[in-house]
């Protein structure tokens, strides 16, 4: 098989496509979408959900999955609210609330890695802890006076461009996971633990550290995404980032990565995000509901996965008859002698 057919043939090429052919018809045909405030309000709208997604998608390559990104982002935006409430200045509150996403990612960590529990079932657990002490430290209020210089940046673009300054710190953030990931033995490494974790355990890779510090990368990471979505909706609320996890989780199994674990590339990850985006964003300028949208993504969350599981079977049907027509040569070929 030709690169260009290979290249033609890979999911992420198929996104790509997807996106494109979403982009051109939904500038023809619906009103205002083309238009670079509507696509800066969209590239700003995904600004939380793109940075929880880097980190899910180390963590579901190498066999775990975090449900508790969003109450992380929503703790963050809650404690930042409540510190700028009591008059501490942003520059100490932002370091103590990345602080609190690591301890939150550590808890996960330390639960799943050294514990051994179920990631599933360990941060379904935390994602009502985390969400709970929300409401234990705000309650039904909600903080909206916050300072100037950090709601400007919310609403903000890189000057000179139609880009939001929201999106910045993930476009920095997956390029630096992309090239450790893809480029580097740490990179290896994951996928290794994703394919086989007793393999990747008997090679050296120490699978129970790599997989507890996955975890606070994820809680950092999180902790980040709810200082923005703070920053971008001038208030701190309990209820911030509920639901983003459907979002995040949809997004990653779009993008290609297996459910399995071991496979997939941050390529398709962002090509998934992009669709996504512009999913939501043609849905919103017709007026579609949130409940609706959520319907949506649902929709495209079982999708993915079933794609995931042919993908799997049509592979392992094909090393079969690889294996097949392998032992099928060696017996028909004449013995030496």
């Amino acid at each position: 098989m030709s690169v260009i057919k290979r290249r033609l043939l890979q999911w992420e090429t198929t996104l790509a496509a997807g996106a494109i052919t979403l982009f051109l018809v939904a500038a023809a045909t619906v009103p205002g979408f083309a238009s670079s405030i509507n696509l800066s309000l969209a590239a700003a709208g995904v600004s939380e959900v793109a940075l929880m997604v880097v980190p899910l998608t180390l963590l579901i390559i190498a066999r775990e999955i975090d449900l508790s990104v969003a109450s992380i982002a929503g703790l963050a935006s809650v404690s930042l609210g409540v510190m700028i409430e009591r008059g501490v200045p942003l520059g100490l509150g932002i370091p103590a609330v990345l602080l609190i996403g690591v301890a939150a990612g550590a808890l996960n960590g330390a639960l799943v890695a050294w514990l051994r529990l179920p990631s599933l079932v360990v941060t379904l657990g935390t994602l009502a802890l985390f969400r709970g002490l929300c409401y234990v430290l705000l309650g039904p209020r909600s903080v909206s006076v916050l300072p100037e210089p950090f709601t400007d940046f919310g609403i903000s673009n890189v000057p000179g461009t139609a880009v939001p300054l929201t999106i910045v710190p993930f476009l920095v953030v997956v390029v630096i996971v992309g090239v450790m990931l893809h480029r580097t033995a740490t990179g290896r490494r994951i996928f290794a633990i994703g394919g086989s974790p007793e393999t990747a355990l008997y090679s050296g890779v120490r699978v129970q550290r790599m997989t507890f510090w996955l975890f606070v990368l994820s809680g950092a990471v999180c902790a980040g995404a709810g200082i923005i979505y703070t920053a971008r909706l001038g208030n701190a609320r309990a209820d911030n980032a509920l639901g983003f996890e459907l979002d995040a989780v949809t997004i990653v199994f779009l993008g290609g990565i297996s459910v399995f674990g071991g496979k997939g590339t941050m390529a398709g990850v962002g090509m998934a995000l992009v669709l996504i985006a512009l999913v939501k964003n043609v849905l919103g300028l017709n007026q579609v509901n949130g409940d609706a949208q959520a319907t949506v993504i649902g929709l495209l969350l079982i999708g993915s996965v079933l794609l995931n599981n042919l993908a799997r079977s049509i592979s392992e049907r094909a090393r079969g008859r690889r294996d097949a027509r392998g032992r099928a040569a060696a017996r028909s070929s004449p013995k030496p002698g």
